[in-house]
C-alpha cells in the first residue's frame, strides 16, 4: 500500500521521518511518497485533503477533525517550546499600542496564530508570512512585531532582534499544561489497522534515531544546509521529546484544552466530532 505523507523539512520532522522513509527501518507491506512543505502549505492542503498522512497546526487540524484523526506518534508537544513574540527595539516590549500595530505571523491556521491571538485578543493587525520571512519584516519595517516560530527562535538575537513575549510561557501560565504546537494526522478513510501500524512505524523511526543521536543523519542535514549542526541539535533537543513518542493523556488534554480555545476564538465554528474522537485508539 502506497500513502503520500507530508512533513516540514525542520530537523525535527526530518529527525523523526528519516528513518521510515529512507527505509532504514522495515516499512512492512506500506510505502509513502514523501512531500516536504512549509508547515502552513500543509495546513491549507489539509482543507483539500490533499494528503493521506501529513504534519500540521493543531487549528488546523481542529477544522478538519471531520476528515482526518491524530495520530499517538510524531507530535510537537513540550514546555518551553513557544513561538515568541519580537521586536526591532527593546522599547517593543512596553507595545503600548498593539491593536494598532502590524504583526507578523507565520500562517493563519498555525498554533502561533493562536497563541498570539489568546496573549492579545487585541491585535488585528495581522499579515500572514512564510515563518523563514519575519525576521526580515519586522527589521525591514514591514511589520512593527513578528511571531517566530522553528529555529527562528535561535536565531533572532543574533540578527538584532528582542523578545517581547514566549507566546508558550504565557500558554503554560494560564492553562499549566504542555503547549501543543503540531500533530500527525491520517484520513478516517484509512483502514484502523493501517492506521495503528503507521503509528507504531513512526515510533520505530524515532527510536532509531535517538539509538544513533548526537550524530544527525544526512537526512536532516540535506534539508537544513542553511544551519549549522548545533542550530540543528538545539531544534531536535527542544521539540523531540517523550510526547513525540506518545502523546498520552497530559498531550490529550493540552490538545483538548487548546481546542476549547480554539472553539472560544472561533465562536462560528463547530466541530463534528468531541475532543475524545480527535485521537487514534
Amino acid at each position: 500500500m502506497k500513502l503520500t505523507l507530508g512533513f516540514s523539512p525542520c530537523p525535527n520532522d526530518t529527525f523523526i521521518f528519516d528513518a521510515l522513509v529512507n527505509k532504514k527501518i522495515d516499512t512492512e507491506d506500506l510505502e509513502f511518497e514523501v512531500i516536504l512543505e512549509d508547515v502552513e502549505t500543509l495546513n491549507t492542503w489539509v482543507f483539500e485533503e490533499k494528503l493521506d498522512v501529513t504534519k500540521l497546526s493543531f487549528p488546523a487540524f481542529f477544522q478538519n477533525a471531520d476528515k482526518y484523526v491524530l495520530l499517538n506518534s510524531g507530535a510537537a508537544l513540550g514546555k518551553g517550546v513557544g513561538p515568541l513574540l519580537i521586536s526591532k527595539s527593546e522599547a517593543g516590549s512596553l507595545m503600548p499600542e498593539i491593536k494598532n500595530q502590524i504583526v507578523a505571523l507565520p500562517g493563519e491556521n498555525t498554533t502561533a496564530n493562536l497563541l498570539f491571538s489568546f496573549a492579545y485578543p487585541e491585535a488585528r493587525n495581522k499579515i500572514f508570512l512564510r515563518f523563514d520571512q519575519i525576521e526580515d519584516a519586522v527589521l525591514t519595517g514591514k511589520s512593527e512585531l513578528g511571531v517566530v516560530i522553528h529555529e527562528n527562535r535561535f536565531t533572532y538575537q543574533q540578527r538584532g532582534l528582542f523578545k517581547v513575549t514566549d507566546l508558550g510561557e504565557y500558554w503554560e501560565e494560564k492553562m499549566n499544561t504542555p503547549i501543543p504546537l503540531g500533530g500527525i494526522a491520517i484520513r478516517r478513510t484509512i483502514d484502523r489497522l493501517k492506521c495503528l501500524q503507521i503509528e507504531k512505524l513512526i515510533r520505530r523511526s524515532l527510536e532509531f534515531a535517538f539509538a544513533n543521536y548526537p550524530a544527525l543523519p544526512d537526512y536532516v542535514k540535506l534539508h537544513a544546509q542553511e544551519m549549522n549542526e548545533e542550530v540543528m541539535r538545539q531544534h531536535i533537543d527542544l521539540y523531540v521529546n517523550d510526547f513525540s513518542f506518545d502523546i498520552g493523556t497530559q498531550g490529550k488534554q493540552a490538545i483538548e484544552k487548546m481546542y476549547e480555545l480554539f472553539l472560544t476564538l472561533h465562536p462560528s465554528h463547530s466541530g463534528s466530532h468531541s475532543s475524545s474522537q480527535m485521537f487514534l485508539s
